[in-house]
């Protein structure tokens, strides 16, 4: 996993992940948002409800952290052996949305994980044990909180852009 040194550094691997994924949903029409192709697991609307459910979530941790609730992680509906059933929960509550509100609410996310990023010493996101909710989702690691941002930010919009981009390869009806 990449390791970041400054806050700086983290934002500018989000932002230019970030603006590289979401970008390709600039040429989709609204229409084909919930196309499926058999070489992609995930239509357009589904994979952008992937994001949009784990920054939702991420964020999620950090407010009810700070408001001194008791955070379980992945979610209250959900534990960490049932990664399947929360993503079809992301899918059936955020892909009914059209492409243009997934993005605006992804970038509402993405423009909160800068603000939390920015409200964190850099000793609460570098250094392990800052957050117990961060201890609570890894009881056998040790993960500082820019591991979470990490792979809930610049991970997936990397690895899903190449899907996204196979999925425009690969469906008939778009090109």
């Amino acid at each position: 996993m990449r390791v970041y040194g400054t806050k700086e550094e983290l934002k500018d691997a989000i932002k230019q992940a970030y603006g590289k994924y979401v970008s390709e949903f600039d040429d989709i029409p609204e229409e084909c948002k919930d196309e499926r192709c058999e070489e992609v697991d995930r239509t357009p609307a589904e994979n952008l409800a992937y994001q949009v459910g784990w920054t939702s979530l991420l964020l999620k941790w950090e407010r009810d952290e700070r408001l001194g609730l008791k955070v379980r992680t992945p979610s209250e509906q959900f534990k960490w052996n049932q990664l399947g059933e929360l993503y079809q929960w992301f899918t059936d509550t955020y892909s009914p949305m059209s492409l243009e509100e997934l993005r605006s609410a992804l970038n509402q996310n993405v423009n909160a994980i800068y603000e939390m990023i920015d409200s964190m010493t850099e000793d609460e996101l570098f250094k392990p044990h800052q957050r117990a909710w961060a201890d609570e989702a890894t009881k056998t690691a040790v993960w500082e909180v820019y591991k979470f941002i990490h792979v809930n930010t610049v991970a997936p919009f990397g690895t899903f852009r190449t899907k996204i981009r196979k999925w425009k390869k690969r469906k008939p009806s778009f090109n």
